[in-house]
């Protein structure tokens, strides 16, 4: 099979894994699909129409979600559909720039991978490639290249990203009754990430995953995807796969939010399929605190202890490279 100048060598890569382990052992679980659900679709109008009622109505419902799904997509979220578009083209062009020229010229922040480096057998492969950037990295016109025009775009994204992020956020650290404050004391723009996603077509195998089964590590994460499905969830013991709506921004909860709310909400393991026929793009934002901010339950008693966000990255490494995925929340269980 051939593989276009400007993708990664995903086949080279994974066909070495093939070869290390074989199939019987390294084959990827739960990929057939029982159904495909529409994840809760709020409307963010209801935070803004100046109604009380209708304000706690769709607090609720973000607060409800959070707790029964882990996720929920969200529409008149403020966010321009205008801008979307541009960063969604802005985003396609940077992936098709030759692989050579994004692995080593060092682009936003030098920080394109591919794959997995640290898989040891198929299963924990990803078929995709990706940037993901600091967001006080992304204003910094050197680490842009020739792919001048998108800076801008990218900087008024994160900044929308960063502003809805942080009122939802609110809303759920007032529905465990603390003051909202408390979310943007120790989330700001310099401990957060963006990460744009390129999943290429993979007409090998079905089976295999774009992005690994995981839980995110952060507070919440908001994601903009295009038509293509592949986004799959755990929900009710089983792997659901979810409609994609383009209009619509998906949120999900992190590992974060789920310590800090003593399970209140969840922080639910998902994936991402690749397509045998099409190529699929996302775009992730990542609300994470500073390293040092100190995760604790917002009541007692606790089910977790006490833990900084630098710790938590520290164990995730470490286990990726040790066991091949990571250990979570569950290290720190008292």
């Amino acid at each position: 099979m051939m593989i276009e100048s400007w993708n990664p060598p995903l086949l080279h890569d994974y066909s070495k894994l093939s070869r290390l382990q074989s199939n019987r052992d390294c084959s990827n679980d739960g990929v057939l699909m029982m159904e495909e659900l529409e994840l809760p679709m709020i409307d963010l109008n209801g935070l803004k129409s100046g109604d009380e009622r209708e304000m706690i109505r769709c607090e609720n419902a973000i607060a409800k979600a959070s707790s029964e799904w882990g996720f929920f997509q969200v529409v008149n979220h403020g966010v321009s559909l205008e801008l979307l578009r541009k960063m969604r083209k802005e985003q396609m062009k940077l992936f098709k720039a030759p692989f050579e020229m994004k692995a080593t010229c060092g682009l936003l922040n030098n920080s394109y991978r591919w794959g997995n480096s640290t898989a040891t057998c198929p299963k924990q492969f990803n078929w995709s490639e990706a940037f993901h950037i600091p967001l006080t990295k992304i204003s910094e016109a050197a680490s842009y290249g020739e792919f001048t025009t998108l800076r801008e775009v990218m900087v008024e994204y994160a900044t929308s990203m960063q502003d809805l992020a942080k009122s939802l956020a609110s809303v759920l650290v007032r529905k465990l009754d603390h003051k909202d404050s408390e979310i943007g004391e120790i989330c700001n723009e310099n401990s957060c990430f963006l990460r744009l996603n390129h999943y290429p077509s993979c007409q090998i195998s079905q089976e295999i995953f774009g992005l690994v089964p995981h839980t995110d590590s952060d507070f919440l994460t908001i994601l903009h995807q295009d038509e293509v499905g592949g986004l799959q969830l755990m929900k009710d013991s089983k792997w659901v796969a979810i409609k994609p709506n383009q209009n619509a921004l998906i949120v999900n909860i992190g590992d974060l939010f789920q310590a800090w709310s003593n399970d209140v909400y969840k922080s639910v393991e998902h994936k991402v399929m690749a397509n045998g026929k099409k190529e699929r793009f996302s775009i992730a934002y990542f609300l994470c605190p500073s390293y040092d901010s100190i995760i604790g339950s917002c009541k007692e008693p606790s089910i977790y202890k006490k833990f900084t966000f630098g710790e938590y990255r520290y164990h995730i490494q470490q286990d990726v490279k040790l066991i091949g995925h990571k250990v979570g929340l569950s290290r720190f269980l008292q």
